[in-house]
């Protein structure tokens, strides 16, 4: 178990108080982000919204551990690490009203959100492959969930990448709960990291509300992965809130898990509490990030407003670079059809 806060100060871990104020800055826009978009999301400005308050330690410590150049697959639940990775905020909140996923002409190595579950885990070992093939020397972090581990695609992108030693670090936030199931009912494995041990690659633990033990631990697995090595991180961390702003909690949990108190408590106020303690920031440094965080925020929401809703022509712009024949007749019929009838309403 890779953990630091707990047992370690700032001056033992190897990180500088510059690597300490930088995870504090992105987990605070992280966690106004997440504010945000959810209450933007009950005022209907958007349709569904997956928060993912409670994991900002674990996904900002991935994303600091990244090179620029390697390549992110994240989840619907990796807001936070797209964000510190460089995604406009903005972009994702465009997506969750109807527009292709990257607006902007960002030139982060990032793949669209995954929302089938588990889809994007044989994707990174494509990726890691390719990587090996054309002899690059960047490497892939992919990001999904516990339930994401009952899945076939889970196996097949663990084993082929042990198989062909892809650059491949496999991020599974373990937040407690998939859906509504408890981990408990999810395997009866000791651990998830344990599963690795049948596709031959290196499995570890890290205390994911810590956000510097889980850059030490993305770091060593990145570290492994370029040698041919792939990794499997569990990253332990909790979701405080529902899995969607469609899902009701209360009708399956009791919000007092029984968990370690490293885990249940809120992983910014720890963090928070750590700096200022360590003397690494102090109230104005503090205040001027939520500051920033929040002038990020409203510019990036009056963008997505003043962005016109896209034409449902678009639907065919993003699936490929050359659309085949099947699809180019179904978007010459399209437009046929919303040039006679003056919108595509499936009730006329």
């Amino acid at each position: 178990m890779h953990r630091l806060i707990a047992e370690r100060g700032l001056d033992d871990t190897g990180f500088t108080a510059d690597d300490a104020r930088a995870a504090l800055r992105d987990m605070i826009r992280a966690r106004r982000f997440d504010e945000r978009a959810l209450a933007l999301q009950r005022r209907g400005w958007m349709s569904g919204y997956p928060p993912f308050r409670g994991q900002e330690a674990s996904q900002i410590g991935a994303a600091h551990a990244m090179r620029d150049d390697d390549v992110l697959l994240p989840t619907y639940r990796s807001n936070a690490l797209q964000l510190a990775r460089g995604v406009p905020p903005s972009d994702i909140l465009l997506f969750r009203r109807g527009h292709a996923e990257y607006a902007s002409d960002h030139d982060v190595p990032v793949f669209p959100q995954a929302v089938p579950i588990g889809s994007q885990i044989p994707h990174a070992a494509g990726v890691g492959m390719a990587a090996n093939y054309r002899g690059d020397d960047h490497a892939a972090l992919v990001c999904f969930g516990d339930g994401a581990t009952s899945e076939g695609d889970f196996h097949e992108g663990l084993n082929f990448a042990g198989v062909f030693d892809a650059p491949v670090v496999f991020f599974c936030e373990n937040n407690g709960w998939a859906i509504s199931l408890p981990r408990e009912r999810q395997t009866a494995s000791e651990s998830i990291a344990a599963k690795a041990d049948a596709y031959g690659i290196d499995g570890m633990q890290v205390d994911g509300n810590d956000p510097l033990a889980v850059r030490e631990a993305v770091e060593r697995g990145f570290e492994k992965a370029r040698a041919g090595e792939p990794v499997l991180i569990e990253s332990l961390t909790y979701r405080q809130g529902p899995h969607t702003t469609a899902d009701d909690p209360s009708r399956y949990r009791d919000d007092e898990p029984d968990l370690p108190e490293w885990r249940t408590r809120d992983p910014l106020d720890r963090f928070e509490s750590f700096c200022r303690e360590g003397g690494v920031v102090d109230d104005a440094a503090v205040e001027a990030m939520y500051d920033d965080a929040d002038e990020e925020l409203r510019e990036a929401v009056e963008r997505a407003e003043a962005t016109p809703e896209p034409g449902t022509d678009e639907l065919f712009d993003s699936v490929y670079a050359e659309l085949p024949p099947e699809l180019s007749r179904q978007r010459e019929e399209h437009v046929a059809f919303v040039e006679r009838n003056g919108s595509f309403d499936i009730e006329r």
